[in-house]
Parts: C-alpha cells; sequence; structure tokens
C-alpha cells in the first residue's frame, strides 16, 4: 500500500515538475509531510525527512525533465554552468542548516517563502520579455553575481526541499527571460541543486543519528523509489504541456500552485 501512495505521489509530482519546471518539490513536500505523519514517524523528524526525500526524487525528476526541455531548446546552457557551482555548494550546506531547525520553524519558513514566490510571480518580474537565448543572456547580471545568486538558490532549496525552480523561474523571468526557457533552465539546474541536497541531509542526518525504518539519515528510500520511478515519465508529459501553453497562462498557473502549498504549510506551522 505504501508503494502504490509513494508512485501516485510521484506520477503527481512528475508532471508538475515538467509543467512548472520546479522538480516536483513544491508537490511532494506537502505530501510526503502528511504519509510520513500517517505513519507515525517522530514529529521532530517528519519535515526534515519530507524534505531530504523530495530532493532525492528531485535527481530523477531533473533528468527526465530537463532532457525534455532540451529537446525543445528550452535550455540556457550558459546561465546553467554559471548557477551551478554556486547552487551545489549552498544546498548540501543549506541541508545542515535545515537540520538545524525544528520541524514546526522549517513548515513556517517553506509557507511564508512560497507565499511571497507567489506573490511575486502574481506582480513581479519585467515586462519585456526575451524571444531567444541570445536576448535573454543580454539582460542578465555578471557571471559573479549569478554564481552569488546561485548559491542563495542553492541554501534555499535546501531549507525548502525543492529543485530551486520556485526562486530560479522567478529570478530568469526577472531579467526578461521567457517563462519557456525560465522553466528549461531551472529545470536543468535542478539536477546538481537535487544530489548535493540529498547528499547533505543524509550526511547530516547520519551524523545527527537519526533512527527512521528503511532510510539513510533523512532520505526514505521507499519513497525515493515509488516516487522517482513513475516522476520519471510524467514528467516528460508535463514538459511538452509547457511548450503548447502561452507564458502568462503557465505564470498564473504556477503562482496558483505555489500560494496552494504555503497556505498548507502555514496551517499546519500555526495550529
Amino acid at each position: 500500500m505504501e508503494l502504490i501512495i509513494f508512485l501516485i505521489i510521484g506520477a503527481v509530482a512528475g508532471f508538475a515538475a515538467g509543467l512548472f519546471g520546479v522538480g516536483g518539490g513544491t508537490i511532494i513536500v506537502p505530501l510526503l509531510f502528511i504519509v510520513f505523519t500517517q505513519m507515525d514517524y517522530s514529529p521532530d523528524t517528519v519535515m526534515h525527512l519530507a524534505l531530504g526525500t523530495s530532493l532525492a526524487t528531485i535527481i530523477v525528476t531533473s533528468i527526465s525533465s530537463l532532457m525534455a526541455h532540451n529537446k525543445k531548446g528550452g535550455v540556457m546552457w550558459p546561465v546553467f554552468k554559471n548557477l551551478t557551482p554556486g547552487m551545489a555548494l549552498g544546498c548540501f550546506f543549506g541541508a545542515g542548516i535545515a537540520g538545524a531547525l525544528s520541524g514546526t520553524h522549517l513548515q513556517l519558513i517553506v509557507g511564508t517563502f512560497l507565499l511571497w514566490v507567489a506573490f511575486n510571480m502574481f506582480t513581479g518580474g519585467k515586462k519585456r520579455l526575451a524571444t531567444d537565448v541570445s536576448a535573454a543572456d543580454t539582460v542578465l547580471p555578471s557571471t559573479s553575481k549569478q554564481l552569488a545568486a546561485g548559491a542563495g538558490i542553492g541554501v534555499a532549496s535546501a531549507i525548502f526541499g525543492i529543485g530551486g525552480g520556485s526562486l530560479t523561474v522567478p529570478y530568469l523571468t526577472r531579467y526578461g527571460v521567457v517563462m519557456q526557457k525560465a522553466v528549461g533552465t531551472s529545470a536543468a539546474c535542478g539536477l546538481p541543486i537535487a544530489i548535493a541536497g540529498a547528499l547533505g541531509f543524509m550526511v547530516f542526518g547520519m551524523k545527527d543519528h537519526v533512527d527512521i525504518p528503511n532510510a539513510i539519515g533523512f532520505v526514505h528510500i521507499y519513497a525515493f523509489l515509488g516516487i522517482s520511478i513513475m516522476s520519471f515519465f510524467t514528467a516528460k508529459v508535463g514538459a511538452k504541456v509547457a511548450h503548447q501553453l502561452s507564458p502568462t497562462l503557465l505564470k498564473k498557473c504556477f503562482a496558483v500552485l505555489l500560494m496552494m502549498v504555503s497556505c498548507f504549510f502555514l496551517y499546519k506551522g500555526l495550529f
């Protein structure tokens, strides 16, 4: 029964990953939080386990998603190369920061953050959107600033258990990158973030001597396998749909999704 639940979560999360370029974390984390709570795991570790497992599953999801977006020409590889080093380092050490926070604090932090991102997706970003990669490159910050931004996104991604799309997409669209290319590049960036973050949660979880059945540190192995298997296939479907929608509609849908998840975590953290 548990495996079936994890497969269903993977199907939904994979589609969201391809559609929104978020690596599925915004779907996986709240669903895993609910499932792990029902499995009577310690309240002190449930949120951490959901975050670490989410990042582990995003490794597979991101590979599938970035392949689909790359075929559509949606990945800005020069930008990916500038952001990746900071993202990987930031996410690994961000896992240590998340491990030091309580589950309740993480819920409130994640909920507040996603609400802020949703608001900015509705109202923020420059009006002018680039129509090709070269135009997008001309309005982006310098390489050093992109490296620093990547580090910040990496730290936040570990704390929020996401592939960085909730920050990478708004960051790129703010500087005039068309939504489809922002989503595609975000999907590619999700891979180094997920690898570094998953390793971080495993290392810091084992360092804290966390005793959770079928888990390595803060990564649940059965959940990782079930979600990864299904999401690998459904992420491709989501990516195809993304390229059939208008940038404006995709942006609004992305914001609505984040707002719903943020309300869930704020409610759980406060009540």
